[in-house]
């Protein structure tokens, strides 16, 4: 289990760096469509790419973010319940988070290959748009290994 941790920790990590790449990217390329707007040369499609970066930069950060149980909790109110309590609620939470974001990273994926079959492309610049949404199915399919991950631990914490 601890090889498994390790392995999920690592692609989450990595995943991570890349959203912050993404979001990097999006600063510099909005910069740069300032400055050459003065100058009367816009860069075409930064308003697309920016919105492709963003989807990226979401749903590659989302395993890391869950992993580090960075996402907004309401402890103050579980913090009052016994800790057996706690573990079981943690439980049906993760289910149903694992629930949700395998819906989701099925559909991204259905809707992603969709889009590469029927050749959808962005209306400004032309590329390819497929490879956003299976990027954002790849980026949930982290997720739900990480709330699989959770929700074991979990489990074994109630069994105790």
């Amino acid at each position: 289990m601890l090889i498994l941790e390790k392995l999920i920790r690592s692609l989450s990590q990595n995943m991570s760096y890349v959203a912050a790449l993404a979001i990097m990217s999006m600063m510099c390329l909005t910069c740069a469509d300032i400055v050459l707007r003065l100058f009367g040369r816009p860069i075409p499609g930064t308003y697309e790419i920016v919105g492709f970066l963003g989807s990226f930069a979401i749903s590659f950060s989302l395993a890391y973010t869950s992993m580090e149980k960075g996402h907004i909790a309401v402890d103050i109110f579980f913090q009052r319940f016994p800790f057996r309590i706690q573990y079981i609620l943690e439980g049906v939470v993760e289910t149903l988070n694992l629930f949700i974001f395998s819906i989701a990273t099925w559909q991204c994926a259905v809707y992603g290959f969709e889009m590469k079959k029927h050749q959808d492309v962005s209306l400004t610049i032309g590329i390819p748009v497929y490879p956003v949404a299976l990027g954002i199915s790849l980026g949930c399919a982290l997720l739900c290994l990480v709330l699989l991950f959770n929700l074991i631990k979990a489990v074994r914490r109630i069994a105790k």
